[in-house]
């Protein structure tokens, strides 16, 4: 039923059905077909004119060609297998499944299935061992599997329900070992005489998410066959998953390993080694892998428009919902270079689609989101960015993170931290006689990465699932950037070729709360005043109160006292040519000096730049050459460890002679609220240090109605802080 002229993505072509498609190419006719081929020229017509023009290129054979020795992993089981090395006992990669089967079940018959699938792929019979100092594939003639039968006894159904869910859920979080095996289980949860819940469950070591639905696919035609008594109607598989990674470690070699590597070296380097998302808890020194999942439902007209937009531009959905969760996380992060994972089934070869093993790649899609290009120019150059990536994805990740060297820092994953994808797997159709089957859907408590979107198509509309690691994010902030990401899309479907810093973020209600419920709730506006008027109204008021307090010095100094230094030290700044808008270097001890420097520097018109004296001197010389000193306070003990970027220094306690002829009076400098205060730097643990340039307004704004600190002539702080720390200028 399809003509010439038909379109492949109109009859609802997608990106995996395009690789099986370019795969099959390969396999039967010898040609190689680049995966933009078929973007590029979607018609029967048009991409057959294409192929009269591929060369015949050698494709390499794949078969069982393994001789005595033990077969090697494949690059992504070996680094599975590092990491269960590393960190032993995790349920981390347990892949599993779970479905509810309603009617009259035949136990035996269901167990004597999952045994035969055992028997037909031998990655299920496979454990992991070490033999000179490396790993090797251990397939046993047989392993046999076990159905483990177990019935729950509530009282009525709810209880029973609740049951099973407390036992699937044990089940699925038990860990594999994988030096002994088996690496595949089942579980069958009895609730009911004719209700019953399937669990499967295997290591991704020997699995992927294509294989379950290889699982469901055989388990079917298998139990349908013995129940009629008939023999297996499978066709004995012609190679097995230790075939391929023999194949995998010929193929990806020498040159054409190289080849492939320095395209991704290209692409990737100098990528921002941290998505810098804002967190509701502090990165740990050391990732966990707790987790939390939430699932939505977006409308099926919202998700046709999707589609639409897509076919409009030459692109695929998820090369829009790509672009637009690059665009949000751009937003919530304020980076324009985002790398996001993106998982591909890897069976690029018709050999491997009926397998059962772990054949998934991770590829990693870096975009520069700049907020001044339209969504539209966004999603062109993500449609190049996927493309490219296709193209290349014969590069294990494993491998690519062995090429790239990252910094090894166990806080973060490796090149991303935010994984997305558009699962549509081929799973089949289960049907067994006499039974109904339902998914059931599996609550996660593990997450691999900081952030994981899924998207399924579904025939109400597009399933969303997103994972999450609770260490770093609380499930109310989560769900509002997927609700985040939908308002952004809309936007994209009004007017795709809106600024990508313009796309809406919030809905109705958060706008509302934004703009009318909490700026009402502010109370007092910080005003136009500059922070030092605020401090010189004060001082005037209470010119003989205490103002700050030295226990090593023993000493104090009055409101008026502290007004009068600092007016005399502003002076003298002025006349060092500090002005409006000039940056000032802090490099002191914690003294009284610090204060009356940092409230001079305010009063002179300048913006005060603080540098922790405990730095190294590289990052002290990096601090002051990018924030563009031109004066720097010190004390005579540490002016000799200034660099040449901290441009003039001025050594408070050997400069005061001459600063304490300036007067006493404030000197006449106009600053608004809006003028900049000062320059405080991040800690650069994810890259080089950033300047942050905070206006007077923003200081006021914290002690000013703030709602969540009470000031009084009572209170007594104790500076704490250092200065380079933006807690200090509480």
């Amino acid at each position: 039923q399809v003509g010439r002229q038909d379109d492949f993505f109109a009859l609802g072509g997608h990106s995996l059905l395009a690789t099986q498609v370019a795969s099959r190419i390969r396999t039967e006719l010898g040609a190689e077909l680049p995966l933009r081929a078929l973007f590029e020229a979607p018609t029967v017509e048009s991409l057959a004119r294409r192929l009269e023009k591929a060369a015949r290129a050698k494709v390499m054979a794949m078969g069982p060609e393994r001789g005595n020795a033990a077969p090697p992993l494949s690059f992504a089981q070996q680094r599975l297998w590092f990491i269960d090395q590393l960190e032993p006992g995790t349920a981390l990669y347990n892949v599993p499944v779970a479905v509810r089967l309603e009617g009259t079940l035949r136990q035996d018959i269901l167990e004597r299935a999952l045994r035969e699938v055992t028997r037909r792929h031998e990655a299920l019979r496979t454990t992991f061992a070490e033999e000179n100092g490396q790993p090797i594939q251990v397939i046993h003639p047989e392993m046999s599997l076990h159905l483990e039968q177990v019935e729950v006894s509530g009282a009525d159904a709810q209880e029973r329900e609740t049951q099973a869910r407390q036992r699937i859920t044990q089940e699925v979080s038990k860990p594999f070992d994988l030096l002994r095996g088996p690496l595949f289980r089942a579980l069958l949860v009895k609730l009911e005489e004719q209700h019953h819940v399937l669990v499967v469950t295997m290591h991704h070591i020997v699995s992927d998410g294509w294989s379950l639905g290889v699982l469901v696919r055989e388990v079917s035609a298998l139990y349908t066959a013995f129940a009629e008594d008939r023999a297996s109607p499978l066709l004995e598989l012609s190679m097995q998953y230790a075939d391929y990674a023999l194949w995998q470690r010929q193929e990806l070699q020498g040159e054409a390993l190289q080849r492939e590597v320095d395209y991704w070296k290209r692409k990737l380097s100098g990528a921002a080694p941290v998505l810098e998302l804002p967190t509701d808890h502090p990165r740990p020194a050391v990732r966990g892998n707790a987790g939390a999942s939430q699932a939505f439902l977006w409308p099926a007209a919202f998700a046709q428009g999707l589609r639409d937009l897509a076919k409009r531009e030459g692109a695929s959905l998820y090369m829009v919902l790509l672009a637009g969760w690059q665009a949000v996380l751009s937003r919530y992060s304020g980076q324009e270079d985002i790398s996001i994972g993106s998982p591909i089934a890897g069976r690029t070869r018709t050999e491997l689609e009926g397998l059962i093993g772990f054949f998934v790649n991770t590829l990693v899609l870096r975009t520069h989101v700049e907020g001044g290009a339209s969504f539209r120019a966004l999603l062109q150059q993500v449609r190049e960015t996927v493309l490219g990536a296709q193209e290349h994805q014969q590069v294990p990740f494993e491998k690519l993170v062995e090429a790239l060297q990252p910094e090894r820092d166990r806080s973060h994953t490796p090149l991303f931290q935010a994984l997305l994808a558009l699962q549509n797997l081929p799973m089949g159709e289960a049907r067994l006689p006499g039974l109904t089957l339902k998914p059931v859907d599996l609550e996660g408590r593990t997450a691999k990465f900081d952030l994981s979107i899924f998207f399924e198509e579904r025939p109400r509309g597009l399933g969303v699932l997103i994972e999450y690691g609770t260490d770093l994010f609380e499930a109310a902030t989560v769900r509002r950037m997927v609700e985040h990401l939908r308002v952004l899309l809309e936007g994209v479907l009004a007017h795709p070729e809106t600024r990508v810093d313009r796309l809406p973020l919030l809905d109705a209600g958060e706008r509302s709360q934004l703009l009318e419920q909490w700026a009402r709730a502010q109370g007092e506006h910080p005003g136009t005043d500059a922070v030092h008027a605020r401090f010189e109204a004060q001082a005037r008021k209470t010119p003989d109160a205490v103002a700050l307090k030295s226990a090593e010095r023993g000493d104090t100094l009055t409101y008026g006292e502290l007004d009068a230094k600092a007016n005399q030290l502003a002076h003298h700044l002025r006349s060092l040519g500090v002005k409006r808008g000039t940056r000032v270097g802090v490099y002191v001890e914690r003294s009284f000096e610090m204060v009356v420097g940092l409230l001079a520097i305010l009063k002179a018109g300048g913006a005060y730049v603080p540098v922790d004296r405990n730095y190294p001197a590289e990052r002290i010389a990096l601090m002051l050459e990018d924030a563009g000193v031109e004066v720097t306070l010190t004390q005579q003990s540490l002016a000799e460890k200034l660099p040449a970027s901290a441009g003039r220094p001025l050594a408070l306690d050997t400069a005061w002679s001459e600063v304490a002829r300036q007067p006493v009076t404030a000197p006449r400098v106009e600053v608004s609220a809006e003028d900049l205060a000062y320059v405080m730097f991040t800690s650069g643990s994810t890259g080089r240090p950033k300047g942050v340039c905070i206006p007077h307004r923003g200081i006021t704004r914290l002690v000013v109605g703030n709602g969540f600190l009470r000031f009084g002539p009572e209170e007594v702080w104790l500076q704490l802080a250092p200065v380079a720390f933006d807690a200090s200028t509480l």
